[in-house]
């Protein structure tokens, strides 16, 4: 039985891959930070099958006390300040976590268990301000938000380690990946939820920013799997995960919507830009410059071809099946989440 430990195993993607591995029979354990809550909604289903630790990115000596009670076979390091616009908002936080808490992970690492495998979380948002589409493993990065900077510090101090000290440390360059399980502070977790109260008439409108952005999105449940992989090679190296297809978020709104029964029909331009009910002419989108980045990624398209030929990974679940996923999901949710709170009244 292999031993995995997953720094973030109650986000998105730790859930999901916690799952995988212990259906591939792995003893699986997780990394928490104390608490006086327990926040462990995605891997509930899971707290029973995973043992949990104790430990923080922000402390070297709590991750190397981790490491060395699990003695794990394989590390993945998918804890980090991952929100974009909260990056901007607390900058130093999120260079704490999502740099300088690589850099910790690593020390661990190498002080705990050195001949396991380390997989570090990277992200396209390395890439920002793209110098060539697709983007693939030697695209230049250009980042465009403290977020991208801090994952890029992560990306190479991971290579420095595997050269420096010839770890098996390999870094997956993860385009957007969404879910049910997705943070509803994300614009796709934002929109399918506003589109599922909106059709029980406990919202009216969404509002959201930069509407042309594109985005290379596949499910998280896909690039987990990934992940597992490249810990399988027998080199470490690293590698892009991404769909090879890109959509704009007025395209996700319009799928969304259409869910519900509704087609989207957008008036005005710019700020004023407004997206209307095509049978009724509510308006149900509208524009809110709050939304809009102090610099944006106008476009990430990646190019999966060295991970399909070495990883034998593709994507099996399209966008408008993840779009109607979210949004069954939602519809189920919020109106659990509403009589739920009538009861309580």
């Amino acid at each position: 039985m292999k031993t995995a430990l997953i720094t973030g195993i109650t986000g998105q993607d730790g859930s999901y891959l916690a799952e995988l591995l212990l259906e591939k029979g792995y003893k699986v354990y997780g990394i928490v930070r104390r608490s006086s809550t327990t926040p462990y909604e995605r891997i509930a289903h899971l707290v029973d099958r995973v043992e949990l630790l104790s430990a923080d990115l922000l402390d070297q000596h709590s991750l190397v006390d981790a490491i060395a009670a699990s003695a794990p076979d394989e590390i993945y390091n998918l804890a980090a300040q991952s929100f974009v616009q909260t990056s901007w908002a607390q900058p130093v936080l999120t260079g704490e976590f999502t740099a300088m808490g690589v850099t910790r992970a690593l020390e661990a690492f190498r002080k705990a268990a050195p001949k396991a495998r380390f997989y570090q979380a990277s992200s396209s948002e390395m890439f920002g301000r793209v110098v060539e589409t697709p983007q693939t493993e030697s695209t230049p990065f250009y980042p465009r938000s403290p977020y991208g900077v801090a994952k890029l510090y992560g990306y190479w101090i991971t290579v420095n380690y595997r050269e420096a000290y010839g770890y098996h440390a390999s870094n997956g360059i993860l385009f957007n990946h969404e879910s049910p399980l997705r943070g509803e502070t994300f614009v796709t977790r934002k929109i399918t939820r506003a589109v599922a109260s909106i059709e029980l008439k406990l919202q009216e409108k969404l509002y959201l920013g930069n509407l042309d952005a594109k985005r290379d999105w596949g499910h998280a449940r896909d690039y987990v799997d990934g992940m597992w992989r490249i810990l399988q090679q027998p080199t470490p190296d690293d590698y892009v995960l991404a769909t090879g297809e890109t959509h704009a978020v007025r395209e996700f709104v319009e799928l969304a919507f259409a869910q519900i029964g509704r087609t989207i029909t957008w008036k005005g331009t710019g700020v004023d830009e407004i997206g209307v009910d095509a049978k009724t002419g509510a308006t149900l989108v509208e524009i809110d410059p709050r939304y809009f980045r102090p610099t944006e990624v106008d476009l990430l398209l990646g190019d999966p071809s060295k991970a399909r030929r070495i990883l034998g990974w593709k994507h099996t679940t399209g966008f408008r099946d993840m779009v109607a996923e979210m949004v069954a999901y939602d519809l189920t949710t919020v109106k659990e989440e509403a009589q739920r709170f009538a009861r309580d009244d």
